[in-house]
């Protein structure tokens, strides 16, 4: 059989759809066709060998529903690849209409108190021009005191921004450039419509429609490549192919220090020819090794992609990077950069060329011409005059976007390292252009789909990232049962394993009390605390006291039989336990008491009800982080308090079933650990009788009541 792929599909269309049409367009009978997948617009068929050449030409041109189709052979390759990619396709389909059903929810709601997704009752407080043309805008409450509700809008996060009064209707894509308590900033571009004071305005996460497409493309392309880099390569991540490794790969010269197995991860990646993996737990140095990974890379003439599925991920690779003394070039709109990072920005980098400072001198000219058409003066002008003028405006302006894209051209021509997040990889901004070696940080954090756009460009992929932690975040429960919560790494590890990845082991953040659980059961008890954290305590730090909260490394309170019954928000259904949250403030006051700094304390919860509580509760430390676990993945400080949260006499435990979850919260802090949860509740999950087990002896564990007998 051979394959054949053809496209655009019209909306919403069947499998049984595509067999008709093949079947009326070539006259074929069904038994000539075989298995269908459907690839986002597109349809990737099994066909008769002796019949597919006639086929093709049948069917390129042919309409569908109106609409001429393209058509083309898609190789002989094993069609289980395209049924893998059919299959992720269909899963990006489920996530957008997850995603749209739960817009549809905010905005009827109307209410900026739910998932944090909205944000209501906002008004103008500022506007100006900056950052690559755009215009800025500072929203917040009508009285300037008046903070935000607690919301999942931060820099980089895709926006609608719609007014709510005089009237609906007026509404603009954006995206979120600052965040503070009573303001939320939002680059848009500049629109034909002048803001009024008295305007009212919500604000919407948006779903990212662009990345969605651009990602369904990207499995197209990967589906029916055919004899190029791209299929050797998906050959090898789809298990059909042996990887292979370069034996005769000079020795690098390290120039930030290493320990050893952070230069063999380098080593191995620096050999492999199709895909390698660093596995980076906790407070490993993950992230320092991919730079130095990626300067040994550019040493030896390679052209990097580097990128991550967040921009916070890119901009902590980003910064890395300018450390070991490299000049990347971030792609993306510059509102989503950290301020200290913006100069490496593609678009402020552009605007420096020389071709770009020549294309603002003749916009100047341009816009005179306009002016001068529009105000003539000296008696009445000859026929056609303004007319001409204003054509010759319009040749400016068009002379204006050359220079500007050949600013753009010349300085990705010049770039090295390229940084971006994975759907931030515009085809039309980067053109045909390919690199020797795509870099993948926090790989685990990205659905496969994503996983796929860089390597559309690239002849080989580092993956870097820990499969213990969260997966990707997956909206559709239906999606992430089948499958899309499982990242290209992890199924690149369950299939190769120490083949192609190597584990960093030597962790920089944890007192040994507090990794030794999820290194014995995350990372097969292989973590070693390096000497400067093994037996560092709260009260070695300068101007703590010493006592029980900062001499002790790990605490485990049992609030069992104590009635800390768990509670669901009306709004949210988001849980929520107050009497836990009360005894989670008495542990921070007693840390601060002693004089653990406000700002080196966290306290972290699986859920966003309690953390809305417990931020509630702690207002007046303002300093103090309160956040989810998916929050707070890849952070640290130097006190952690946990609160499990659930309660209940059925033993219920929601999504910390997710023990990866629990993983993330445990290792987040450096010198003091204390976890608080019911073991009654806990314990009916064999990991957390296990967890509880740990601790008890290890002599971490201590119940509510001694703790209210002592007080």
């Amino acid at each position: 059989m051979t394959a054949v792929h053809f496209d655009p599909l019209p909306p919403r269309c069947s499998t049984g759809a595509v067999l008709a049409f093949v079947c009326n367009t070539t006259g074929l009978d069904r038994k000539h066709v075989g298995k269908i997948a459907l690839i986002g617009r597109g349809a990737t068929v099994e066909l008769d060998d002796r019949h597919a050449a006639k086929a093709v030409a049948a069917l390129d041109g042919a309409a569908f529903n109106d609409r001429p189709v393209r058509a083309r052979f898609a190789g002989k390759a094993d069609f289980t690849n395209v049924d893998h990619f059919g299959k992720l396709s269909k899963f990006l389909d489920l996530e957008a209409a997850a995603e749209e059903a739960e817009a549809r929810r905010r905005a009827a709601e109307g209410t900026d108190r739910g998932d944090g997704g909205t944000l209501l009752g906002l008004v103008l407080r500022e506007s100006e021009f900056g950052l690559g043309g755009r215009l800025l805008l500072t929203l917040g409450r009508a009285s300037r005191t008046e903070p935000l509700p607690p919301n999942r809008l931060g820099p980089g996060s895709p926006v609608v921004l719609t007014r709510t009064k005089p009237q609906r209707g007026v509404t603009f894509r954006g995206v979120v450039y600052d965040r503070a308590d009573a303001t939320v900033g939002v680059a848009i571009e500049p629109p034909d419509y002048d803001f009024d004071d008295d305007d009212g305005w919500r604000l919407d996460l948006s779903p990212d429609e662009v990345s969605r497409l651009r990602q369904q493309d990207a499995l197209r392309r990967a589906a029916g490549a055919d004899g190029d880099r791209l299929a050797a390569l998906r050959a090898v991540l789809l298990g059909e192919r042996e990887p292979e490794f370069d034996a005769g790969q000079p020795p690098p010269t390290f120039l930030t220090p290493l320990n050893e197995p952070q230069q063999d991860a380098v080593r191995l990646a620096l050999a492999a020819k199709d895909v390698a993996v660093i596995h980076g737990p906790p407070g490993t140095g993950k992230t320092t090794t991919v730079a130095e990974l990626i300067r040994c890379l550019v040493a030896r003439g390679d052209r990097v992609l580097a990128c991550a599925a967040s921009n916070h991920a890119v901009d902590n690779l980003l910064e890395k990077l300018l450390r070991v003394g490299l000049h990347p070039v971030r792609l993306g709109h510059p509102a989503r950069v950290v301020p200290e990072l913006r100069a490496r920005a593609l678009d402020l980098l552009a605007e420096k060329h020389p071709d770009a400072r020549q294309a603002r001198k003749v916009a100047r000219e341009a816009f005179a011409l306009f002016r001068s058409a529009d105000k003539w003066t000296r008696g009445k002008p000859e026929p056609g005059a303004k007319a001409a003028m204003r054509k010759e405006a319009r040749d400016l302006l068009a002379e204006v976007r050359r220079l500007e894209a050949l600013a753009v051209e010349r300085v990705l021509d010049d770039a090295r390292v390229v940084c971006a997040t994975l759907t931030g990889l515009d085809g039309q901004t980067l053109g045909r252009r390919t690199f020797d070696t795509a870099v993948l940080d926090e790989a685990c954090q990205s659905t496969e789909p994503a996983s796929w756009l860089p390597l559309l460009r690239a002849g080989r992929v580092i993956l870097a990232g820990d499969h213990c932690q969260l997966p990707p975040t997956v909206l559709s429960p239906e999606a992430a049962d089948a499958g899309l919560s499982v990242s290209l790494m992890e199924r690149v590890v369950a299939r190769y394993g120490g083949q192609v990845a190597r584990r960093l082991v030597v962790q920089y953040r944890m007192h040994e009390s507090i990794q030794a659980f999820s290194s014995a059961e995350f990372y097969d008890g292989e973590l070693i605390p390096h000497e400067s954290v093994v037996s560092h305590r709260l009260c070695d730090l300068p101007g703590v006291e010493a006592g029980p909260p900062t001499e002790t490394p790990v605490r485990f309170i049992d609030t069992a039989g104590a009635g800390y019954d768990e509670a669901q928000e009306e709004e949210t259904e988001s849980r929520l336990n107050r009497q836990e949250a009360a005894l989670a403030v008495r542990q921070v006051r007693a840390l601060l008491a002693a004089g653990v700094p406000a700002e080196q304390v966290a306290v972290i919860t699986p859920y966003r009800g309690q953390v809305r509580l417990l931020r509630e509760l702690l207002k007046d430390y303002p300093a103090l982080e309160v956040d989810s676990v998916d929050g707070f993945q890849g952070r640290e400080k130097e006190a952690v308090v946990i609160s499990l949260v659930r309660s209940n006499p059925a033993g219920e435990i929601g999504f910390l079933a997710d023990t990866r979850r629990t993983n993330v919260a445990l290792t987040r802090a450096r010198r003091a650990l204390v976890v608080i949860g019911d073991s009654a509740t806990l314990a009916a999950d064999p990991f957390y009788a296990r967890m509880i087990a740990h601790f008890e002896a290890t002599g971490a564990y201590s119940s509510v009541w001694e703790l209210d007998s002592n007080t």
